[in-house]
């Protein structure tokens, strides 16, 4: 397994100022760390999350890239891969069930849920990949509370589900835990409650932070939609996880200058940001969605590479 070790400026809750970039930490960016089986060949990997057992879940366009217009056909292969801390597989399942898979979330009790952009649903499966339930009419985005328009993320508060709707509506849909319509807040716009493509969204601690991808900020609500915080960012943000205690990491999948990468910083409760790393120089990377273990190791869903790529302290620089 090669391993590529890479300076990062790593920003954690202990640290007491910024971090410079000669002396930071040393963090190895493992672009091999999933084990594939001989013969399969992913597709774009667009989300990744982790369960309460530790095991990672990634989810991969098998054999489909996102090129407009999408078909209409499911995907053969299966496009949910559920691996151990190590990169070994244990499970893999969701063949036949989504056609332009987008985003991956747990829950509490680790139902698996995805957003389907061109089924314009949300689905819910078991911890074993049976699909449980599905919220929206399939293949229809019309103004209906209930019907998504391209659904990109979910996240949960104690009793609520939360959907970033998403490339074409421009809200946040809340939803009970059996699929039922609750409320909704945002709209298309560059204001105060404006969002142009909500692209992940985070509950943490009664907050629910969401990226704002094309306003180039990240957004922090009431879990009742009353905004609390804006928090401008150099590129495009694509995914944020909170921390709590008010910390959060955000990827950022495009530059200022509207390149591609791979940008990974920590923010402040003020609102201070420093860089923890820039893995655009491991070939072709886009930074699409993010994960964080419960040892620290955070895992990057990079379509553009095909890969997830994990990021881990080191203390040397040498390839394995």
């Amino acid at each position: 397994m090669k391993r590529i070790a890479v300076l990062a400026a790593l920003a954690l809750t202990a640290c007491s100022g910024q971090t410079k970039p000669e002396d930071a930490p040393r963090a190895e960016v493992d672009g091999n760390w999933a084990e594939i089986p001989e013969g399969v060949a992913w597709g774009e990997v667009s989300a990744v999350d982790t369960d309460s057992h530790g095991h990672i879940f990634v989810l991969q366009r098998a054999g489909r890239d996102w090129k407009e217009p999408f078909p209409s056909d499911p995907i053969d292969d299966p496009v949910v891969f559920m691996f151990a801390r190590n990169g070994k597989l244990l499970g893999r399942w969701g063949a036949g069930e989504t056609v332009m898979p987008h985003g991956l979330s747990i829950d509490d009790t680790d139902n698996i849920w995805i957003t389907d952009v061109q089924r314009e649903q949300v689905l819910r499966f078991s911890h074993d990949g049976t699909l449980e339930m599905t919220i929206g009419a399939r293949g229809r985005s019309d103004d209906v509370p209930d019907h998504f328009g391209r659904p990109t993320d979910v996240a949960f508060g104690r009793d609520t589900v939360f959907v970033a709707d998403g490339y074409a509506n421009s809200r946040i849909a809340v939803f009970d835990r059996q699929g039922n319509f609750l409320s909704q807040w945002g709209h298309e716009g560059s204001g105060a409650g404006g969002l142009a493509v909500p692209h992940s969204v985070a509950v943490k601690d009664g907050k629910v932070y969401v990226a704002d991808r094309e306003n180039r900020r990240i957004k922090m609500f009431s879990e009742g939609g009353r905004l609390l915080e804006t928090y401008n960012t150099p590129g495009y943000p694509y995914a944020v996880k909170p921390l709590g205690q008010g910390y959060f990491v955000s990827v950022e999948g495009r530059d200022a200058s509207d390149r591609e990468g791979a940008i990974v910083r920590v923010w402040r409760p003020d609102g201070t940001i420093e860089r923890i790393l820039d893995a655009s120089g491991e070939g072709p990377t886009k930074g699409h969605d993010l994960a964080i273990g419960g040892d620290g190791t955070i895992y990057l869903a990079d379509p553009e590479g095909k890969r997830v790529l994990t990021f881990e302290l080191a203390q040397t620089t040498e390839d394995e």
